[in-house]
């Protein structure tokens, strides 16, 4: 891979946004806390960072927290490792003004979900990504999650968008394996193909895919590095030693809707405050130990 998408490779945590203690509407965000897990990622190998996506409670912040996120971020890591915004939303004039703004701070690309709720038909998906593309001059990649958007971005509509030349890439989420050789192949080499679901990432990246954003990545950093470089080399055996450690994580961490799970074992890590926005809540106790179990078996915990 030779094009701007090879920059993007690897393993992208898909970061949490760190909040002070509470469990409220308007939680604080956590300055400090957000400079913690930027050093944690840097010093952990992680390949690039992605600012405010879903996992960074998106929904939930206002527009001018979401940028001052994505724009702290950026000057956080100082050019170390790419900068990712998640910029999407249902609403195509707000994620123009994310993306406009996210631009403006000096990101690397956007990644954009597809519209929830609202549930867009194909043509829809189309004409909301072109029209964002055309209008915001920089690398943009697509989001297709539909377990939480009840919308499926399907491969026919991504080879479409793949003609719009700013946009580089997709991040395929449903796990569904028998899609990667299909974009792979109708969207050519250069494009950056990128799944969201860590249980089948090491596969996804033997079939040709370029990488992860990982919830994973949020608490085993340097284990998802190794296991998306062994992968991407072709080290079948090198991968799934490591995806073995990390497997139970891959689980628990959705045993309640991402990122309440990623956020409660950060906080057990001691590296965030135990702080989560309205309407998500605090992991339920009866899943605790088998988060922790996870961490261990890891070896995540002995590493902060």
């Amino acid at each position: 891979m030779t094009s701007v998408a090879a920059n993007f490779r690897g393993s992208l945590v898909a970061m949490v946004t760190p909040m002070h203690p509470g469990v409220a509407p308007d939680t604080a965000l956590d300055w400090q806390a957000l400079a913690r897990l930027v050093e944690f990622h840097i010093e952990n190998g992680t390949d690039g960072i992605v600012a405010v996506g879903t996992t960074g409670e998106s929904a939930t912040l206002s527009e001018g927290e979401h940028l001052d996120v994505v724009q702290r971020v950026v000057a956080l890591v100082r050019g170390r490792v790419p900068v990712i915004a998640g910029t999407g939303a249902n609403s195509t004039v707000e994620a123009l003004r994310l993306t406009r703004g996210a631009k403006e701070a000096g990101v690397d690309a956007c990644l954009l979900v597809t519209p929830y709720y609202n549930k867009p038909t194909q043509e829809g998906l189309v004409r909301h990504y072109t029209f964002i593309a055309e209008s915001v001059t920089i690398p943009q990649i697509l989001y297709n999650v539909p377990g939480r958007t009840a919308c499926d971005m399907l491969p026919e509509t991504v080879v479409r968008l793949a003609q719009v030349p700013n946009i580089i890439g997709v991040k395929e989420a449903t796990g569904d394996l028998t899609r990667v050789g299909r974009i792979r192949r109708d969207c050519g080499a250069k494009f950056l193909l990128l799944t969201g679901d860590d249980a089948t990432a090491r596969e996804f990246m033997l079939q040709g895919g370029d990488g992860v954003i990982s919830v994973t990545a949020n608490v085993a950093p340097r284990a998802m590095h190794e296991l998306c470089e062994r992968a991407l080399a072709g080290d079948v055996a090198g991968a799934a030693a490591i995806d073995e450690k990390i497997g139970a994580l891959h689980k628990t961490l959705f045993l309640e809707s991402n990122p309440i799970p990623s956020k409660w074992a950060l906080h057990r890590m001691k590296l965030i405050e135990a702080g989560i926005r309205l309407p998500l809540t605090w992991l339920s106790d009866r899943f605790q130990p088998e988060v922790e179990a996870s961490l261990r078996m890891a070896g995540v915990l002995n590493q902060v």
